[in-house]
């Protein structure tokens, strides 16, 4: 099979389309809606379903199919009443550094909402994991991520009480906990374990992070440890899938993943 000239690396090959040239109906509105997108750039605004529909001859539900993959796929976004062209999806570093950077890093503005502060006995399967005792004290902490305000992910973190006594009254919820961490109590964050699926969000982080719960979401389990390998923090983190994608640099010969830098992080 020739390599299409025009096709983009990365893209599916020969546009998704079989090699005996059938596909679904919605399949072939869908690859033109996508070339209006690429003309329309984006916050482009998509003509209506109706009219989509009389333009390729095609009926209404049609349509909905397609632009439901295109607003999964995160090429779309909802806008009042209208659908418009949205805009790059944002590369979340898999670093130590991850949100905070990975945010800035492509020129939009960081930001977290808190959703709630608590500390109760520790359970006994997350006291493993956080070097605590089980019944001892830990803090939840609860935000939902924000992208120029725009609400990207919920995040849940838990950390021993032992470990950072004063977090409900020294600490700024809006802030970075990994900057709170290294400038005010000296915390250095050595290295992690990650771990990370696909899943559906549950009615209520679907509402807290303003999606159909239907949207596919990005889930990240980190354990963190410091610089002397104790465990420090356990984190739940909920990206959503339309506006996300992961990035992470591999180095050769111990078979690592070569990590970014720094500890600016959440």
């Amino acid at each position: 099979m020739d390599y299409p000239n025009d096709q983009a690396p990365g893209a599916p090959i020969r546009s998704g389309i079989p090699e005996h040239g059938r596909i679904p109906k919605y399949y072939a509105v869908k690859a033109q809606i996508s070339l209006l997108i690429d003309e329309l750039g984006e916050g482009g605004l998509l003509p209506t379903e109706r009219d989509l529909a009389l333009r390729h001859e095609v009926s209404r539900e049609t349509v909905r199919q397609a632009l439901r993959e295109l607003l999964l796929e995160g090429r779309l976004r909802r806008q009042g009443r209208g659908t418009v062209v949205a805009g790059p999806k944002l590369e979340q570093p898999l670093s130590l550094a991850s949100y905070t950077e990975g945010v800035r890093r492509q020129g939009r503005r960081p930001g977290r909402h808190l959703i709630g502060l608590e500390r109760f006995p520790c359970p006994e399967a997350l006291a493993a994991e956080i070097g605590a005792v089980r019944g001892e004290p830990v803090w939840h902490l609860e935000r939902v991520l924000l992208a120029d305000d725009e609400r990207v992910g919920l995040e849940s973190t838990y950390v021993s009480v032992a470990r950072l006594p004063r977090l409900d009254t020294e600490f700024d919820p809006d802030s970075s906990f990994y900057a709170y961490l290294r400038d005010r109590l000296g915390i250095a964050f050595g290295d992690a374990d990650e771990r990370i699926e696909t899943v559906l969000a549950t009615p209520r982080e679907a509402l807290l992070i303003g999606t159909p719960p239907a949207l596919p979401m990005l889930l990240l389990h980190r354990l963190s440890r410091d610089t002397e390998g104790r465990p420090l923090e356990r984190v739940r983190t909920l990206f959503r899938g339309d506006r996300f994608s992961f990035t992470t640099h591999l180095g050769g010969g111990d078979g690592t993943t070569r990590r970014g830098g720094g500890d600016e992080g959440r």
